[in-house]
């Protein structure tokens, strides 16, 4: 199946990384998926600009290169955003003049039944982003302890249930070890007592969302890696972070905070005595989110938040 990737907020995406307003300068897109909004930027960058696509997955990588194939001056690597200073190094670059992060998983992935990102597919389940690496969905539900289940189940998917749940896998798999995505939806939704199942809102959803963090490590060291990009931005450079779920959005929004007052001297005092000056302003205070004729369009943008920050 293609490669599709409709962009999340395009129009509040190209506006805040005010790519308008530096066209030779140098951009990247640390998670480019299938390059939609990676062709809005490059569609806006002139013939000196520069725009570095950089995703994990390398079938992302593939499709980015076909969607932006009449563009000369975009280059492609095949790496994790958490990596950002070796990829700068490697290709030489000392700044940046806007960078967008697009936390979410691409419309491909989900729809791919042997990507097993879905409930709603039957499939392999595997939800690795880079499926060249690392531990996939069957070997967490398959090898992790029932406490280790429980606590990634509640604290990644906020599952009220995930104590249920995880004793639920442990004894499924000592009879017969998960290998399909429809074997774990199944077994979650006849663990959630059927009244309590939410309308328009597949019982699995938080238990498929919180075994996909654990697998992709989304969460692990989100916060320094925020802070490795802001590091290097240009003096007046943009960094937009779109976010799906309040887990990642509270990091997104916490770090831009503590990066925009960083000072901890107690209110109490005249004037700051800890010398932390402030790195970026907020140009967002509240996050931008999707207009309702967007999300009549793309119902995958309504959970988006877009935030954004400037170094100064």
């Amino acid at each position: 199946m293609k490669f599709k990737h409709l962009p999340v907020l395009p129009n509040e995406v190209i506006e805040n990384l005010a790519v308008a307003h530096t066209p030779d300068g140098i951009f990247l897109d640390g998670t480019c998926g299938g390059g939609g909004h990676s062709h809005l930027l490059a569609e806006h960058l002139s013939a000196k600009g520069r725009l570095i696509c950089v995703d994990r997955d390398i079938e992302a990588i593939n499709a980015a290169k076909n969607v932006l194939q009449s563009f000369t001056n975009v280059q492609f690597v095949h790496n994790n955003y958490n990596n950002i200073i070796q990829v700068l190094e490697t290709l030489d670059i000392d700044g940046l003049n806007g960078v967008l992060l697009d936390l979410g998983v691409s419309s491909y992935q989900l729809d791919n039944p042997d990507r097993g990102f879905s409930f709603l597919h039957a499939g392999r389940l595997d939800m690795r982003m880079d499926a060249s690496s690392g531990l996939s969905a069957a070997d967490v539900v398959n090898t992790y302890s029932e406490i280790n289940l429980r606590q990634i189940i509640s604290d990644y998917g906020e599952e009220r249930f995930a104590g249920r749940i995880a004793a639920n896998i442990v004894t499924q798999r000592n009879i017969k070890p998960f290998s399909e995505t429809t074997e774990l939806a199944d077994l979650v939704e006849k663990a959630i007592p059927r009244r309590l199942h939410e309308a328009h809102k597949h019982p699995a959803t938080r238990t498929f969302q919180a075994i996909r963090i654990e697998v992709n490590n989304e969460l692990k060291d989100l916060s320094i890696s925020l802070q490795n990009i802001v590091s290097k931005l240009f003096p007046s450079g943009r960094f937009c972070v779109i976010t799906f779920h309040s887990l990642e959005d509270r990091i997104v929004k916490n770090t831009f905070a503590e990066l925009a007052d960083p000072c901890k001297c107690p209110k109490t005092l005249p004037y700051c005595v800890c010398g932390k000056e402030p790195i970026v302003k907020l140009i967002t205070r509240k996050p931008i989110i999707p207009t309702d004729n967007e999300i009549s369009d793309n119902t995958r943008a309504r959970s988006s938040k877009l935030r954004v920050i400037e170094k100064l």
